[in-house]
């Protein structure tokens, strides 16, 4: 017997979002020929965006999806929303400018509000944004100066005013934690339900007659002459440009499999508590933020509906991975003892995309196709401003997107030997981590 295809392919664990998540209607497979202006590429919150805003500028688009809206990071992620990238705004100063670092700086900004924008205007109450920040919560003396100096550089060379430094004390009351020697708030992040954001926006496009079909893989993209051709199993879609929003998840089927080789997928795990008797519940996270370490093997934290959430890199493979759970339950212990009795309900994981040069990529790859992805991390606001920009490429601007502009996109190299490579420098990570350096 054959095996079932990629795209049908399911992981393996129900995560907290999915089992809490809103219904999102039936969004019948593709059946037939169509046409549109532009033909878009997985139903994430790259390509619901980009579709969102192509309506607002007059332009027919569709939207082709594998699997079902969210089944890919857009409703696995952890559900964090803030404003940065994996590369810090004075290394970009460093490297290219301080110009391009506020290029980059008001690109990140702009991302956290689209957020609260599409949020607003499509009335996704069971989203559940808040902005009430994140904190930064470092682990040693070194990291903690390093956060701290970044924060100040901000302030002072692009007049930041949403950064605060906090000594032990204070993270210790943000987070219910004695096991941090201080930290930095940034006041404008937040969190939200990923996977009911994903379905709001799915029902809101939806809502304004633009056809999204799920069960429906792109078998094939051809460019033609006056445009592209897109096979699926049950149909064809002729548009004048297509877009790649795939992320992650660009392997599973032919159209967009070559740009898989542009990213490096990391598998990142998540678990999510039972929910907390009232006294244990208002002694973690009391401020209920968002939360980060600054150990190279980043894990981060979050309380929802009184349940501790914790995810982190460091999973392996192409499934969930026990050992990775049992490692993130030890280290979320580690860092909130009182939590050594409380059971898990949860554990899910996803990939995340990382690139050559640490920040997401968008735009044109010639004059038929686009793509944005590589989102290294820190993608539900990111990819949701993506779909503006893609939006502005179609209609045949040229906006000012930075460093994220997909010509510098390049691909890994030897990218065969990824998966143990990525293995050999995240056990190097997590060895320094644990010897405190």
């Amino acid at each position: 017997m054959n095996p079932a295809p990629a795209w049908q392919s399911l992981e393996a664990a129900p995560s907290l979002w999915s089992a809490t998540a809103a219904p999102l209607r039936e969004l019948p497979p593709l059946k037939g020929d169509t046409q549109a202006d532009v033909a878009i590429i997985g139903a994430g919150y790259t390509g619901l965006s980009a579709a969102h805003h192509l309506a607002e500028s007059g332009l027919a688009p569709i939207v082709l999806e594998a699997n079902r809206p969210g089944w890919g990071a857009s409703g696995r992620n952890g559900g964090v929303i803030t404003a940065k990238f994996r590369v810090s705004f004075p290394a970009i100063a460093a490297a290219h400018g301080k110009p391009m670092a506020r290029r980059m700086y008001d690109i990140a900004i702009e991302a956290t509000d689209i957020v609260a924008e599409l949020v607003s205007l499509y009335g996704i109450e069971a989203a559940q944004l808040t902005r009430s920040g994140q904190v930064k919560a470092a682990h040693n003396h070194e990291t903690l100066a390093y956060a701290v100096k970044e924060a100040e550089w901000l302030r002072a060379e692009l007049g930041d005013t949403t950064m605060s430094v906090l000594d032990a004390g204070q993270v210790r009351e943000e987070t219910g934690s004695s096991g941090f020697v201080g930290g930095v708030l940034n006041a404008g992040s937040g969190g939200i339900h990923p996977l009911n954001y994903l379905h709001g926006l799915a029902e809101g496009v939806v809502s304004r007659g633009i056809q999204v079909h799920a069960g429906t893989p792109a078998l094939r993209l051809r460019r033609e002459r006056d445009g592209v051709l897109i096979e699926t199993p049950g149909g064809t879609v002729r548009a004048k440009q297509a877009i790649i929003a795939t992320n992650s998840y660009s392997d599973l089927t032919p159209a967009t499999r070559d740009y898989q080789s542009t990213l490096i997928p990391f598998r990142s795990a998540i678990i999510a508590t039972e929910p907390l008797s009232p006294n244990l519940a208002a002694s973690v996270m009391p401020t209920r933020r968002t939360y980060t370490e600054t150990k190279r093997m980043m894990r981060w934290f979050r309380m929802v509906d009184d349940r501790v959430i914790f995810g982190g890199r460091g999973a392996f493979g192409k499934a969930d991975s026990p050992a990775a759970f049992r490692a993130l339950q030890k280290a979320m212990v580690g860092i909130f003892p009182q939590l050594a009795d409380v059971p898990l309900a949860y554990r899910w994981s996803g990939l995340v995309a990382m690139t050559l040069d640490s920040v997401p990529h968008v735009g044109p790859v010639d004059d038929r196709v686009m793509v944005a992805m590589g989102y290294n991390g820190a993608g539900v606001a990111m990819s949701s401003l993506m779909g503006r920009y893609l939006a502005a490429f179609a209609r045949g601007e040229q906006p000012d997107v930075g460093l994220l502009d997909a010509a510098r996109m390049r691909r890994v190299p030897f990218y065969p030997l990824r998966e143990p490579a990525v293995r050999m420098v995240a056990g190097w990570y997590q060895f320094l981590d644990a010897i405190g350096r």
